[in-house]
């Protein structure tokens, strides 16, 4: 049996070899080319998961939402655990189907556990999806949890800024402003320059009559957005992440 197995994920490695980095990999990423040499791969066989994969992503890319979930949801029913946990975070910052992404990832953590996918926490894709669904509360709660989890496990330094600044959101969208503020702080200390962070903390101080403070601080805060210092997700220059501020509309 092993022997046996052995030969199928060979055959496996020879198909994605011959058909994605001899192949597709030669072609762009938009190319039709790049769908065909995946679907011959796929024609020899239909269960290599990382083939629907690799056959779905260029369509998210291009907003091509639904036509690369049908995709997606094959390298899951092949590849769950490989899988699951990408299609969830397609839905949260590429589809924008949050209620999906919120059951999707719940599923990732009933089966496997608390895990990462693209840097980032389930939960924090969970809260994020939440944010986007005005449940602020349930949000804050999820991210502080999350936050305290992380410090605990691994010590403050590996905090992550965007954490911090959804956690920001969320204080500001319940009209806690003071709190905002000083989360807003602590994710502008982990990242000096970011625009976003001191944007929302500018509308606290405004929120709270602190005019000049916020002026000043939009002031720098406009400054640092029209130099690129923005939200820097990889995906980011695919989709505008939530609370992403548009400097060009300001």
């Amino acid at each position: 049996m092993a022997s046996n197995g052995n030969e199928f994920q060979q055959s496996q490695d020879s198909i994605i070899t011959e058909h994605l980095k001899n192949g597709a990999h030669k072609h762009s990423y938009y190319s039709k080319e790049w769908q065909e040499e995946i679907d011959k791969g796929l024609a020899k066989d239909s269960t290599i998961a990382y083939l629907w994969q690799q056959k779905a992503m260029p369509y998210f890319k291009q907003g091509k939402y639904e036509v690369g979930m049908a995709y997606i949801d094959k390298a899951v029913q092949y590849d769950r655990r490989a899988y699951q946990e990408y299609r969830a975070f397609i839905k949260c910052i590429f589809a924008k189907t949050y209620r999906e992404a919120i059951a999707d990832f719940e599923d990732c953590k009933t089966r496997f556990g608390y895990s990462y996918v693209q840097d980032h926490s389930y939960d924090f894709y969970i809260a994020l999806s939440k944010i986007q669904l005005n449940e602020f509360e349930a949000a804050k709660t999820i991210i502080a949890e999350d936050l305290q989890r992380i410090e605990e496990k691994s010590g403050p330094d590996v905090i992550h800024h965007l954490d911090v600044y959804y956690l920001g959101i969320c204080h500001y969208e319940t009209g806690d402003y003071e709190a905002g503020i000083e989360t807003f702080d602590w994710a502008i200390n982990l990242y000096s320059q970011f625009s976003d962070a001191q944007y929302y903390k500018a509308l606290c101080l405004q929120r709270l009559g602190r005019i000049e403070e916020a002026r000043k601080l939009y002031a720098i805060a406009k400054a640092n957005g029209q130099d690129g210092y923005t939200i820097n997700e990889d995906n980011a220059i695919y989709e505008r992440y939530p609370y992403q501020v548009r400097w060009h509309n300001h």
